[in-house]
């Protein structure tokens, strides 16, 4: 297991079958709560080893170089089987010993249901994981510390490929910018003239044109000039509905 730690607790964890998946799909979410003072971590299921360009080793490279850009608090890499990580108690346990440990109010993880069956998997995973990290009874430690049972208070599943309509956009309209950076720091997965590896989805010169497309599609109806969109499999809830303008 790879990491990158400076903080023992955190507000949001991010769950994610691959290195980039988190910056692609909410690196604008993540951004901006970090500017609001909110200690964020990104978990990898996955190197990524199976993607058509570059190699592991690239990939942890280039996640490297996104934490310190977004100022991560934490980087964790669980270094399961890309394509074939199963959605089982062990790994379930794997990931209940990190929620535990940081105890996050909020889990932001891969989308229910996409192109890639990776993403769909990790989402499953997660969402049980989360569910069964409440559970005094499933023992698990932490340098040979008995942990306490601890389930996050919201799963949101950002959305990636295929649209799937959201229940919750987020302005990341201040963000853009920083997050289109962010993404280059992976310049062996996306467009490059100069690349010698073969053409891939999302290496394609319209894949970047798709995604921020798709951020002033999703922004559009919530008055934002680009968002980031989310599902959730139970209705969000606020303390007044001015909470909602």
């Amino acid at each position: 297991m790879v990491s990158h730690q400076t903080e023992e607790t955190l507000d949001i964890l991010v769950l994610a079958a691959h290195p980039d998946d988190a910056e692609l799909c909410c690196g604008g979410t993540i951004l901006k709560h970090i500017a609001l003072g909110k200690k964020v971590g990104i978990l990898d299921f996955t190197k990524g080893e199976l993607g058509t360009r570059g190699n592991a080793e690239i990939r942890l490279q280039e996640s490297e170089k996104a934490t310190q850009l977004m100022g991560i608090s934490f980087r964790g890499n669980l270094e399961l089987e890309d394509g074939f990580f199963e959605n089982n108690a062990e790994n379930q346990k794997k990931i209940i010993r990190f929620i535990r440990k940081f105890r996050p109010e909020i889990i932001l993880a891969n989308a229910v249901y996409d192109r890639h069956p990776d993403h769909t998997r990790a989402s499953e995973l997660a969402r049980e994981s989360c569910f069964y990290s409440g559970l005094r009874k499933i023992i698990t430690y932490w340098d040979d510390i008995n942990q306490e049972a601890w389930r996050p208070r919201a799963v949101y599943h950002y959305v990636q490929d295929r649209y799937l309509s959201p229940n919750l956009v987020v302005d990341i309209t201040e963000f853009m910018d920083k997050k289109l950076e962010v993404l280059n720091a992976f310049s062996s997965q996306f467009y490059n003239p100069a690349s010698k590896e073969p053409l891939s989805y999302i290496s394609s010169p319209d894949f970047m044109d798709s995604m921020i497309a798709r951020a002033r599609e999703v922004g559009k109806p919530i008055g934002a000039k680009f968002g980031e969109s989310f599902v959730m499999d139970r209705f969000p809830g606020v303390h007044n509905l001015f909470d909602l303008l």
